[in-house]
């Protein structure tokens, strides 16, 4: 069995009872004077280290329901990420489907007092549910006792984390302290190389450049959104014509000194919809917006029948299109650009797409579990630096992609030439990480990587992390301030919020086909006007009031 130098420390020192090479910030286990470099005086006056759980010293079987209509996760042991943690610490995960309907199979778990060790949530409404109900386990004592959550989380993400109670139930994924992100703008580079690599960076310069594509290509989309129903195309619309935006259309609201107001009284949203519905008549934006589907879109990438796309997340689509197309002319392509912003504002507070510090969901351990300790402290393995590179890298070893840590416990010895030569199987290992890491530290992952290939040439790092590094990592709103907006379901503002996201939702599709500026703005007086009957201003100091409250949690 083949363990790195980190897990090996680990093992040992956790048999003495203390926390591995991962687990360096817990106290010695023992106070001998061999320890303590012959002070034996000072033995009696420090406390007893913490015993912590050994992962490995015996089988622990888990239960997992991820609460996603879409998610399935995978069997555990098939892939090698998890057949290494199944090796090496004797950890055995059951996913449990949500058959497609994932509300009423919580929901029956819940009435059966049937839930698994771990339910993986949306933060906010049904943790809460779970905690009203006392099936959840408070977390703060493990996470004062064990390392990594402790080394990782800012005092402010315990804050935001906190329930009413003042206890934590909850442990964020793909938590940070720093920018990330895929939202933006991106173009087909041979396109723009043909028609003279034009000034690139106005909502102006954008509209002429589309012009151009249309008037030379007529077989290509000029410009193209995405999916335009989840808001994709628009919202990165919106932003270039306001600075600092963080909320998006997501909540329809935008901050307006210390309040929330009506988006559609918005200038700068009222003047992206005026934009975007004359690329729209002029037929330099996709014509079936909202009604296109994410193949037909990845059609067109391939195909090169595309010269601008801006989505929240057009890597997935780029990235093996890139590739392909550049088989066939090394030429090809594509390329992330700068965010267009509307002349006269600062181009540096444009941000197409937004990352908060709390990842988008969060692992709960609920009272149905035998050891909730044991599973804490699988958690906060995972999460620590060894987790992290397992999951993500795959089992380290000379064969891997990375053996073992450098003396600091923390920084991977990667193989470069296995990095170089065998990126398959690392695609592999990628693909099921997004679905196996319920718990990432993303600095730790996003440093490492950056680091990592900083030491590669610009030729042999790979599309999706070159743009990230070079272009969509620095141009990403920190949106943590908004988190917990969308009230509860049932609730009297949750109702109301029903009513105001229908009305959104025709007015956005309308006034995309507006016939003119006017009635384009019409149409956004009309939805304002109707949200307001229906008590859209209660769901507006609803939003108001968690935004308050977010700032205040994290020192804002």
């Amino acid at each position: 069995m083949l363990l790195s130098m980190l897990s090996i420390l680990m093992v040992l020192t956790l048999m003495a009872g203390c926390g591995g090479k991962n687990n360096s910030s817990a106290p010695a286990a023992t106070d001998t004077p061999e320890n303590q470099g012959g002070n034996a005086a000072n033995t009696a006056t420090e406390a007893p280290a913490p015993v912590l759980y050994e992962l490995g010293k015996e089988p622990l079987e888990v239960s997992f329901y991820g609460n996603y209509g879409w998610y399935q996760m995978p069997k555990w042991g098939a892939d090698a990420a998890s057949k290494w943690i199944l090796d090496n610490l004797k950890i055995n995960v059951t996913g449990i489907s949500s058959g497609g309907n994932n509300a009423q199979k919580l929901q029956t778990m819940i009435v059966g007092n049937e839930l698994p060790d771990i339910v993986w949530t949306e933060k906010g409404a049904d943790v809460e549910r779970l905690r009203q109900a006392d099936m959840l386990v408070p977390l703060d004592e493990y996470i004062d006792k064990y390392p990594n959550f402790k080394k990782s989380l800012t005092e402010q993400h315990l804050n935001m984390l906190r329930s009413p109670d003042g206890k934590i139930y909850q442990l964020p994924n793909y938590y940070t302290t720093q920018p990330n992100g895929n939202a933006g703008y991106a173009i087909n580079k041979k396109i723009y190389k043909e028609l003279g690599s034009p000034k690139l960076e106005t909502t102006d310069d954008l509209y002429a450049y589309l012009q151009a594509v249309k008037a030379k290509y007529p077989d290509v989309t000029p410009f193209e959104t995405g999916i335009a129903k989840d808001g994709n195309g628009i919202d990165q619309l919106f932003s270039s014509f306001k600075e600092n935006n963080l909320s998006y259309t997501r909540i329809y609201a935008v901050p307006n000194g210390d309040k929330m107001d009506s988006i559609y009284k918005d200038e700068g949203f009222r003047e992206s919809v005026v934009y975007g519905a004359k690329l729209m008549r002029e037929k330099l934006m996709t014509q079936d917006a909202n009604t296109q589907t994410e193949d037909q879109i990845r059609e067109k990438a391939l195909n090169g029948k595309f010269a601008v796309i801006a989505t929240f997340d057009p890597m997935k689509l780029l990235a093996t299109a890139d590739e392909e197309l550049k088989k066939a002319d090394p030429e090809a392509g594509y390329m992330f650009i700068k965010p267009i912003y509307k002349e006269g504002l600062d181009p540096s507070k444009i941000t197409p797409g937004t990352w908060n510090q709390l990842g988008w969901n969060v692992a709960t351990i609920t009272k149905n579990a035998k050891n909730p300790e044991a599973v804490f402290a699988m958690l906060d393995w995972m999460t620590g630096p060894e987790g992290n590179m397992v999951l993500n890298w795959g089992p380290p070893g000379p064969d891997g992609y990375w053996d073992g840590f450098e003396a600091d416990g923390v920084t991977p010895k990667f193989n470069k030439d296995k990095y170089l030569n065998d990126p398959d199987a690392l695609a592999e290992i990628s693909g099921k990480a997004g679905d196996l890491t319920w718990v990432g530290d993303t600095v730790f992952l996003d440093n490492t990587k950056k680091n990592f290939l900083s030491t590669l040439p610009a030729d042999q790092v790979d599309f999706i992390n070159r743009s990230q590094m070079e272009v969509t990592w620095a141009s990403q709103g920190d949106f943590t301030e908004f988190l917990g907006w969308d009230p509860a379901p049932d609730s009297e503002e949750g109702i109301i919020r029903q009513s105001v996201r229908d009305i959104w939702l025709t007015a956005r599709a309308k006034s995309m086909y507006a016939k003119t500026d006017e009635e384009a703005l019409a149409i956004l007086d009309k939805a304002h006007d109707d949200s307001m009957k229906v008590g859209y201003q209660k769901f507006l100091d609803h939003i108001t009031k968690v935004w308050t409250e977010n700032k205040k949690n994290l020192g804002k």
